[in-house]
């Protein structure tokens, strides 16, 4: 059963007892990311969640982390372009210590100078780590593109020259304005007495100032675009992407089924084609990005330089025959079975739930129950994911992105 509270100072709490498990996860999600940023201070989001584990008035950055180990459990935290995280998952006995902790990050964190100039410098590198990986840096720049300057098109981390920018005076300002009460969900799912959990939330985030919620960006505007970058890689990676729906739109579900269905899993149709009858790429897959403003359907493969024209070729082809002909009977029920059995055994993780009740109530601010979201998955018609297809799969209006060895690619072609 979920319930859903409040704390004295207005942050939403979300908890779901699971009093078969011995396990409980925690977590706060604020609702800030970089789609919240401008281009002078992209990447601040993702300095703030790093800042908070670099030390407060009662831990040092080692501390945190010993003080987690000694009662083995998990504390982590992500920065997305539309929330921010900080969850800790632990044995049920040791709840109360982990929500202590975050509480501890969240209320006392120094964002000291020096530590600030450190982990910049470990920003930058992770920034570098993701320019040498073709397989994000597909994704990051064609996103980037089909929404230029537009704050959902941002990279999470920033880039190199506005980071090193930033500033601690910046940095708390921008805390003021978005670590505030309404601008908070905590999460709570596992084994725990209401009573306990509450008392314990209440001491540890009513601390935490009033503030009203803050507005979501406004709607991007997609533009179709080619990005292509020259890399000294063996392969050359290719990313599709073809404007899609919001994360709350009714088509949600049949785009979930198309999905599923065109490159979801090993037994969809690009993978059948194009890796195993036609042996044209190793990788290949596709997979949605929905926000709540925008979203994009993509797909991606890895390949040797000479199979781009091939690849793209039968996969807009198979794409051509979904719009065409449809799903056969068997794909559809496939489909519809592999979505309900990763709900379900999903549903049975309590960090699966405190994570995925937390960013529900903060983004669309309610949950939707599982036997209501199968109950819809099986209600998609065939109708239903060939009108999807004809809507959002046209080859004119896609984009696409190249990342590797780009020396025989036609550019002008693409």
């Amino acid at each position: 059963m979920i319930n859903r509270k409040k704390l004295s100072n207005g942050i939403t709490v979300v908890l779901e007892t699971m009093p078969y498990l011995r396990s409980a996860a925690f977590g706060i999600w604020v609702k800030v990311g970089s789609s919240n940023e401008n281009e002078n201070n992209n990447g601040i989001s993702h300095i703030i969640e790093h800042m908070l584990f670099k030390g407060t008035k009662n831990r040092s950055a080692k501390q945190i982390a010993d003080d987690m180990a000694r009662i083995g459990g998990d504390i982590n935290a992500y920065t997305s372009k539309e929330c921010t995280s900080f969850y800790a998952v632990t044995l049920d006995e040791h709840l109360p210590i982990a929500i202590e902790i975050i509480g501890d990050m969240l209320n006392n964190s120094l964002i000291d100078e020096k530590a600030l100039k450190k982990e910049k410098g470990v920003i930058i590198e992770e920034i570098d780590m993701y320019d040498d990986s073709p397989e994000d840096l597909v994704h990051e720049m064609l996103q980037m593109k089909v929404w230029d300057k537009h704050p959902l098109g941002y990279q999470i981390s920033g880039k190199k020259e506005t980071v090193r920018a930033i500033t601690r005076q910046e940095i708390l300002d921008y805390m003021a304005g978005y670590y505030v009460s309404e601008n908070m969900v905590i999460s709570v799912s596992g084994n725990f007495k209401e009573d306990e959990i509450m008392e314990l939330l209440e001491t540890h985030f009513s601390g935490i100032p009033a503030g009203p919620r803050q507005p979501d960006c406004t709607v991007p505007l997609y533009r179709p675009s080619v990005y292509t970058k020259e890399k000294d890689v063996e392969q050359l990676h290719l990313n599709i992407a073809f404007e899609s729906v919001v994360a709350d739109a009714d088509e949600k579900y049949a785009l979930t089924i198309l999905n599923a269905v065109l490159g979801g899993s090993i037994n969809s149709r690009l993978f059948q084609v194009i890796r195993e009858n036609l042996g044209l790429t190793y990788t290949i897959y596709s997979y949605g990005s929905s926000f709540k403003k925008a979203g994009l359907l993509h797909i991606y493969s890895a390949m040797n330089p000479n199979q781009l024209e091939p690849v793209l070729s039968n996969s807009f082809d198979i794409i051509e025959d979904l719009k065409v002909n449809g799903l056969t009977k068997d794909e559809l029920s496939m489909a519809k079975e592999q979505i309900k059995t990763e709900l379900i055994m999903g549903n049975e993780s309590a960090k699966n739930r405190m994570s995925s009740n937390g960013k529900s109530i903060l983004l669309k601010d309610y949950i939707v129950p599982l036997e209501e979201t199968i109950k819809r998955v099986e209600e998609v018609t065939r109708d239903e994911i060939m009108k999807f297809a004809k809507k959002h799969l046209v080859k004119q209006n896609c984009s696409l992105s190249l990342v590797g060895n780009l020396e025989n690619t036609d550019k002008l072609k693409l």
